[in-house]
């Protein structure tokens, strides 16, 4: 039963709004791991002194920051889809 201020969904009412419903838990734990990572490089880099002044090029970092996006992507777009077409 929604309440006033109210952070979560509302009781499941049938078996795709229970679907939805985890699908939303699994969404928000995923953002919250990226957000937890972010803040963590963040802190990391505010506390380094060290700075790198011959680094030119770097290709790992750049394959490493393409592919993990679309890992999430997919891992996001799986289940999306298997509840919209459910």
């Amino acid at each position: 039963m929604p309440t006033w201020a109210n952070f979560t969904l509302m009781d499941a009412a049938s078996p795709l709004m229970e679907h939805l419903n985890l699908f939303h838990d699994y969404i928000m734990m995923i953002l919250i791991s990226i957000l937890m990572f972010i803040s963590y490089i963040m802190i990391m880099i505010m506390k380094n002194k060290f700075i790198h002044k011959t680094l030119m090029e770097e290709q790992t970092i750049e394959v490493i920051w393409t592919i993990i996006p679309m890992v999430t992507l997919i891992f996001i777009a799986i289940p999306s889809l298997n509840l919209l077409y459910l």
